[in-house]
């Protein structure tokens, strides 16, 4: 979490590349979370087919790509549910965002780590893409359903 913050986060600001989201503690300026936005495209043969179905024959569908979310290991040990409120913040800015720029679902690449963070993502209704079961994605109009409920 550190290292990315330290030495790749204004990089990928400046490039155009990301936009960083930073949370930090209620007492301090100490960074408890973060996460990333940016634009994806994938090819239609990517989704599962019941997805493929319902969508036009473009070969490519625009997307969100949640890159990373990160939390501070003692926010976590604290039970903070910063995961899940920097989660619920990233779901609004993109279903926002599809608003202005076209996006189908939020894709994230669920990274092979301890813990293992794929039962997170999977309790928020994320599924798995057919030949990568650790890049999940969860659907705009899903999450648009769940916000306005």
């Amino acid at each position: 979490m550190d290292r990315y913050l330290r030495e790749q986060a204004g990089q990928d600001q400046k490039r155009g590349l990301a936009i960083v989201y930073v949370s930090t503690a209620q007492d301090s300026a100490r960074v408890i979370g973060y996460y990333t936005l940016s634009a994806l495209s994938l090819a239609l043969g990517d989704w599962p087919v019941a997805v493929q179905k319902k969508l036009p024959r473009y070969p490519w569908i625009p997307a969100t790509l949640l890159g990373r979310l990160a939390v501070d290991q003692n926010a976590r040990r604290a039970g903070l549910r910063v995961g899940e409120r920097l989660l619920m913040d990233a779901l609004a800015k993109a279903l926002h965002a599809s608003k202005v720029v076209a996006s189908y679902a939020v894709v994230v690449d669920v990274l092979d780590v301890e813990p293992d963070p794929l039962d997170f993502y999977l309790r928020y209704g994320f599924q798995p893409l057919p030949d990568h079961p650790r890049r999940l994605y969860l659907a705009m109009e899903t999450i648009r359903r769940s916000f306005s409920a």
